[in-house]
């Protein structure tokens, strides 16, 4: 179903060379295989060796040997560089497009594409700030707190991939986006006080767009149906939809009527017991003055 609803959305929302290894599991390394070809066979024409190429365009030898046989993803910066050493006149730089498709995570992409194609989508938050809110310094330093710890090439896709989901902003016309965040999430400096001040006034301009709405569960109202933890629930133009909640079918992602019924309607309770999206807004200010 849904590649599981992208393996339960990314984990429940919880690097420094030129690309990230290939998950051999992920079928999207034909796609790195032939653009590595496409490399090999530029570099050659050019008359260059892997170690000048690699100089020329400022990385290793092993890491041009890597990208050329398809077992590390380039990023878009070594294929523009690549393009302008091999003079390849941007035939090597539009091959960007086609590592955009595969360059991050399959659990991540499957996510993504199910957020793409939604048209509402209601994301109800009790533990972090949603992956579709957050700053990327404020990701960045949520994500550093995994553990085991993510290396640094892991930390930086991982960063990069919940970055690029916010594109879902740019659609035109946008989804419709409830959020609903409990007070702790806001309260919580995740990343140092700087880092949670940007935040707080990323979910005020969020907060401003007309086809979001965010809302704040102040933990004074004690009791109501998210208590049991997340919910999220994704609805497509077709009527079909994806659900998951913690507190629900086990946790995992269910599509059948019945059950997203039970999501709808205990997530309609919590966001009618929560602030208004108004009083979250002055509710977010209040807590960002006092951060």
């Amino acid at each position: 179903m849904n590649a599981e609803w992208a393996d339960h959305a990314e984990s429940a929302e919880h690097g420094g060379e030129s690309g990230w290894d290939v998950d051999p599991d992920d079928d999207a390394g034909a796609v790195v295989e032939a653009v590595g070809r496409q490399l090999k066979l530029w570099r050659e024409a050019a008359g260059m060796r892997p170690a000048e190429f690699g100089a020329a365009v400022g990385y290793g030898e092993n890491l041009v040997y890597k990208i050329e046989r398809g077992a590390r993803i380039p990023r878009p910066e070594f294929l523009e560089r690549a393009d302008q050493v091999l003079g390849a006149g941007g035939k090597i730089a539009a091959m960007k497009a086609d590592v955009a498709e595969v360059r991050y995570p399959k659990k991540v992409r499957e996510l993504a594409r199910l957020e793409a194609k939604s048209v509402e989508l209601s994301l109800y938050s009790n533990h972090n700030i949603h992956g579709l809110l957050q700053t990327e310094e404020f990701a960045r330093a949520l994500l550093q707190t995994r553990r085991p710890t993510l290396s640094v090439d892991e930390l930086e896709r991982a960063v990069a991939a919940r970055v690029a989901r916010q594109s879902i902003y740019e659609r035109s016309p946008g989804p419709e986006m409830s959020f609903v965040q409990e007070e702790v999430t806001l309260r919580r400096p995740i990343g140092g006080a700087a880092v949670m001040r940007r935040q707080l006034e990323r979910l005020l301009s969020v907060g401003q767009l007309a086809n979001v709405a965010v809302q704040v569960m102040p933990t004074s109202h004690a009791s109501h149906p998210g208590t049991g933890g997340m919910i999220e629930v994704l609805k497509f133009e077709d009527g079909s939809g994806v659900g998951r909640s913690d507190g629900a079918f086990n946790g995992r992602p269910v599509s059948e009527p019945r059950q997203l019924r039970i999501l709808d309607l205990r997530y309609g309770i919590i966001r009618a017991e929560a602030l208004t999206p108004q009083e979250s807004l002055a509710f977010i200010e209040q807590v960002l003055g006092e951060t």
